[in-house]
């Protein structure tokens, strides 16, 4: 996969328009409460500030009627953020399509939500072209919108002089395509979550390639299901049964494993009050719900990530946001934490899990992509991706 590096491109003189992913959670009043994103939008923003470019920056914010900019859309609060990052003043620019506007060298503005302008969405042509006649270096270091073709992750790269990978986006890239074209052997993909259905795809995907494959949460009681066990008023896909089986037969074919629990964590409600017992799988009683993997089943787990050569992880094994219910995915946590491996992470429940247990500094690379992540492990065509493939060679 080869795409062009920003830190490979002379910026000095240069416009240049960054497609960022600056879609920061608020409060009813408009403050940021988190503000990951931006932060990880830095050092692309710095690189070119400090080679003397002017540097114009959007993204999208929440989910905005295109053509209006309601008060609750407005990128003013992360321009403010932005600014402080950076401790010098971010302009916001309004109505920025059409351009009419000036930016300096070593000047950074904030073009307004991306999503208002008509068009954005649907990839359109014109406008797509307006965008790209505004910079001479495009820049995508959007890798959470990948997975999307719209005019400014997919129609600018076409258009615009250069098009390249940000620092982030070129990151996301290299350390995926380090965990699935030629990763280090054996290979341990840990797929947790509420739904088969919702990862039905990646699981058949990563059953062609890895040496394990640990299933957890909602996903583990439907693979139980399929391999004939009890599992009471568990989060289950019944009717994905035969497509769980189908996963495991696809594993066993090529001598590879779904090791599923030999012991489980069950209550009878979810909460932080629920009383947790730590059963047998094969003692799962009616009207229990399975909520975490048990101590045996946490150590399998455990030993199979301390011998992992690369470890893919997306989901955690349990309810883990009680504290009762969290000690599979603590203990794979520091498992994955302490192992050799390289480990790329990615997903919301993830990430959640990973700032819980305090190993960040200890997984290879964090995967600031939710969607766009679990596509390109399917080993999807990301539409972002692929035009900036396109303009390799220009």
């Amino acid at each position: 996969m080869q795409v062009k590096k920003l830190v490979d491109l002379n910026v000095t003189g240069k416009r240049v328009f960054i497609r960022a992913d600056l879609n920061v959670p608020q409060d009813e009043a408009g403050n940021i409460v988190e503000d990951t994103r931006i932060r990880a939008s830095l050092p692309s923003i710095k690189y070119c500030l400090d080679n003397g470019a002017a540097v114009m920056v959007t993204s999208h914010l929440g989910r905005p009627t295109e053509g209006e900019c309601r008060a609750e859309d407005t990128l003013a609060p992360i321009a403010v953020r932005l600014g402080e990052l950076l401790h010098k003043p971010v302009r916001l620019i309004r109505d920025w399509v059409e351009g009419g506007f000036e930016v300096k060298p070593g000047e950074v503005v904030l073009l307004e939500n991306c999503r208002c302008n008509k068009g954005e969405k649907k990839d359109n042509e014109e406008l797509a072209k307006k965008m790209a006649a505004l910079c001479d270096i495009y820049v995508n270091d959007a890798f959470g919108t990948a997975h999307r073709a719209e005019a400014t992750t997919h129609g600018i790269a076409r258009f615009a002089p250069v098009a390249c990978a940000g620092m982030l986006m070129g990151a996301e890239i290299d350390a995926l395509t380090k965990a699935t074209e030629s990763p280090a052997r054996p290979l341990v993909a840990i797929v947790g979550g509420a739904k088969v259905s919702s990862k039905l795809t990646i699981l058949k995907t990563l059953a062609q390639k890895v040496d394990q494959l640990i299933v957890g949460g909602g996903i583990a009681n439907t693979f139980l299901l399929a391999s004939g066990h009890r599992i009471g008023d568990s989060l289950a896909e019944p009717e994905l049964v035969k497509e769980a089986q189908a996963v495991i037969d696809i594993m066993k074919a090529r001598g590879a494993d779904v090791p599923l629990p030999v012991d489980v964590v069950v209550a009878d409600e979810v909460s932080a009050l629920a009383r947790a017992n730590r059963i047998p799988v094969e003692e799962v009683g009616p009207h229990d719900r399975i909520l975490d993997v048990g101590p045996k089943t946490s150590a399998k787990l455990a030993d199979i990530i301390a011998h992992a050569g690369t470890i893919v992880w997306n989901g955690p094994v349990g309810v883990f946001e009680h504290n009762q219910f969290a000690g599979g995915t603590k203990m794979m946590a520091s498992a994955i934490a302490h192992s050799d491996a390289f480990c790329i992470a990615g997903g919301g429940d993830t990430l959640a899990a990973i700032a819980k247990f305090h190993i960040a500094q200890d997984v290879g690379y964090i995967s600031t992509g939710g969607g766009a992540f679990l596509e390109f492990l399917e080993g999807k065509t990301l539409p972002a991706i692929a035009a900036l493939e396109g303009r390799f060679n220009d």
